[in-house]
Order: structure tokens, then C-alpha cells, then sequence
């Protein structure tokens, strides 16, 4: 981080629209309630326009432009692009231009623009409030979004729509409810208010508290608490290892709103093309991080004045383990390869009878790792 007597200079717009809406919240909202109340109208609008920006950030901005996860009809990108201008977090140009900069250099101070390595301040807004160098725009890397006719409308016309969605939205919602004061604090600012620090908590708490079952190469982790209030977003060491799937909570128990609804619309017509990471890649990044903590457990007992014998056999044990992992995971990429090379040359009509033994035994060794998970559980019980 830079020092205190070089830091870059403030940006006031969003100093000013940071402090006044935040106070507003913390002040004017609790205080025109016990004063005033607010109306079921206006509650009802508050969540409803909450969910809305919530959705369009994570299924659209995020999940849909930045990643190129899925297909959306153009009545649902138009809904995305309003409520996302509405959540106030830019234009999808700069947003997904940052972000898709985020997932290149995670981690890395000087080019991730909300590394999470320079701090929970840093990470949550503060690069949002100074000129820093790694947060300037740079839109070199979103070609395909700048041939989006409708994502250059909202780029070129982006402040007078964030003045529309933001004041004028409220305001007609509390016209049309009774309570256009109450609506306006509820659905305006508080609302504005959680929609931002939710997002925010992604960038910040998301890297900093939770697991990371797929991977430690880099600080995301997984949060359910935070899924909870990002519709899933929460789920975020997945999603930095298989960021090209639309879904981040991949267990069908796991909460993600956004994965819900992406897949919901699709029998409409208004999703398709809807791309899923392979159960055997998920299931080999949990094993190899699996076996990585073994080894660690393993390597902190080697450290001990005397090794109990049960150690050497557990040791070994992983040991065969492993070995049994790396030969289902090379069999497996050599019939994957055999099973496309297959769908290349075989005849439209032949190609069940020929598919048929390669796919029964891509699911057998996906059994495998799936069984093979469940020991390696047990005997790192052994080790605590």
C-alpha cells in the first residue's frame, strides 16, 4: 500500500456518495421509522427493488457478462441492465472489465483492482474511493461486451439512468403506494445501502473468512452466511477455480438463488446454452486438496520426538491412496479423449452404440474419486 503522504488522490463522487447514503441509512431510516413508520407498501417495494439489483448484479453483470456462462433473451438482459444500472455499481463496461481483471491478477496488489491482500478496507470500498492506479479502467479486455449495442447505451447514457432508476423508481413506487418519503428512505437508500456492502463483502469478507475445498492458490473461500445475502455469490473458492460455470453453489443444497433462477427460465426460452463444470474436475480438486492437507498433517507428525506407529500406517495408506487417484485420473482423461475423438468420426446413427462403453466408464471412475473422497475423510480423522 502506499504511504499515507503518497496515497492517490480522493474521488469525491464517490466519497460524497458513500458518506451521505451510508449516514442516511445509519440515521434518517431508524429515525423516520420510530417516528413516522413505514408502510407495507413501501417494505414490499424495498424488497422487491433489493432482489431486483441483487439479481441483475449476480445473474447479470457477474454470471452473464463477465463470464459468458449463459445465454439470455434480450427482454432479460434488458431487465439486467436496468437493475443493474439501479444497484449503482457502474456500467457493466467498467464493472465486468474490473472484475474479469480481478479473476487474471487475484491477489496481486499492483493489478487486482480489489485485492484483498491490501486489506478489508481496502478490499470492501476503499479502492473505490482513490485514484489507484490498478482500479483505472481499461477496457482492452471486454471486446465482446463493447459489441453489445445495449451495454454501450447504458455505458454512454449511465448517469442520467442511475438518476431515473435510483430517484425517480422510488419515488413513483411510493406514489403509487402512499408513501413516498417512507418508500424513498426504504427502497431508495436502504436498499441502495445492503445492495452495496453485500456485493462488497464478496470482494472483501469472501476472501478473507471461510473454506477453500478446491483450491488454496489464491485467498477466495466459501461462505454460506455470505451466499445467504448474495443469492450466492458466497460460494466464491468455487467460483475462482470454475468461474465459467453458471453456478456457484454446485451441491444441490447449497443456497444460490441466482443458479435457481438462471436454470428456471431456461424451459421459457429466456436462458440456454447454460455451462456446468464436469463432476470429475470438481471431484479432483477437492481430492488433490484433500491429499494436500493430508500431507501437511503428515509432515507436522514427521516433526514429532516420537511418531506413533499408526502414523507410518496412515502414512502409507494415503500414500496408496494417492496413487489410486492419479491412475483414475490419467484413465479418465485418456477416455474422454478416446470418447471425442469417437464423436468426431462416428456416424450420427452409430454414435450411442459407440459412445456407450466410453461414457459407462467416465461414470465409474467419477464413482471412484466420489467413494475414494469418503476413506480419504476417515484417515484424515486419524490424523487430528
Amino acid at each position: 500500500m502506499p504511504s499515507a503522504e503518497h496515497k492517490p488522490p480522493l474521488i469525491w463522487t464517490n466519497v460524497l456518495l458513500f458518506s451521505l447514503t451510508n449516514l442516511a441509512a445509519l440515521v434518517l431510516v431508524p429515525w423516520y421509522g420510530i417516528t413516522h413508520g413505514y408502510s407495507s407498501g413501501a417494505w414490499a417495494f424495498f424488497a422487491f427493488f433489493l432482489v431486483a439489483n441483487e439479481m441483475a448484479i449476480t445473474a447479470g453483470y457477474h454470471r452473464l457478462w463477465a463470464h459468458k456462462t449463459y445465454e439470455a433473451h434480450i427482454i432479460l438482459r434488458v431487465l439486467y441492465m436496468i437493475f443493474g444500472t439501479m444497484a449503482l455499481q457502474n456500467s457493466a463496461f467498467v464493472w465486468c472489465s474490473g472484475h474479469r481483471r480481478h479473476h487474471l491478477y487475484v491477489d496481486d496488489n499492483d493489478r487486482d483492482p480489489y485485492s484483498a491482500k491490501r486489506g478489508f478496507w481496502f478490499s470492501h470500498m476503499g479502492w473505490m474511493v482513490r485514484h489507484y492506479p490498478s482500479g483505472n479502467p481499461d477496457f482492452r479486455n471486454i471486446p465482446d461486451l463493447k459489441r453489445d449495442p445495449l451495454l454501450a447505451f447504458q455505458h454512454r447514457y449511465y448517469i442520467p439512468l442511475a438518476l431515473v432508476t435510483n430517484i425517480g423508481f422510488p419515488l413513483a413506487a411510493g406514489w403509487l403506494v402512499g408513501d413516498v418519503i417512507g418508500t424513498f428512505l426504504l427502497a431508495g437508500v436502504l436498499r441502495l445501502v445492503l445492495s452495496h456492502h453485500f456485493t462488497f463483502f464478496i470482494n472483501s469478507l469472501a476472501h478473507m473468512w471461510g473454506k477453500r475445498p478446491y483450491t488454496d492458490e489464491n485467498t477466495a473461500r466459501d461462505n454460506a452466511l455470505l451466499a445467504f445475502l448474495t443469492f450466492g455469490e458466497g460460494y466464491h473458492n468455487f467460483h475462482h477455480i470454475f468461474a465459467h460455470d453458471y453456478r456457484n453453489g454446485v451441491r444441490w443444497w447449497q443456497w444460490d438463488p441466482t443458479k435457481w433462477l438462471i436454470a428456471a427460465l431456461q424451459p421459457l426460452g429466456l436462458t440456454r446454452r447454460l455451462k456446468r463444470t464436469p463432476e470429475f474436475q470438481i471431484r479432483r480438486a477437492q481430492l488433490a486438496m484433500q491429499f494436500k492437507r493430508a500431507r501437511e498433517k503428515l509432515a507436522r507428525h514427521a516433526n514429532a520426538p516420537r511418531v506413533p506407529s499408526h502414523i507410518e500406517q496412515l502414512r502409507q495408506r494415503i500414500a496408496h491412496e494417492y496413487e489410486v487417484f492419479m491412475k483414475a485420473v490419467a484413465e479418465w482423461t485418456h477416455v474422454k479423449e478416446q470418447w471425442l475423438a469417437e464423436k468426431k468420426r462416428a456416424v450420427v446413427e452409430q454414435w450411442d452404440q459407440t459412445a456407450l462403453p466410453l461414457q459407462k466408464r467416465l461414470k465409474e471412475i467419477e464413482h471412484l474419486l466420489k467413494v475414494q473422497q469418503r476413506r480419504l475423510r476417515m484417515l484424515q480423522a486419524q490424523l487430528t
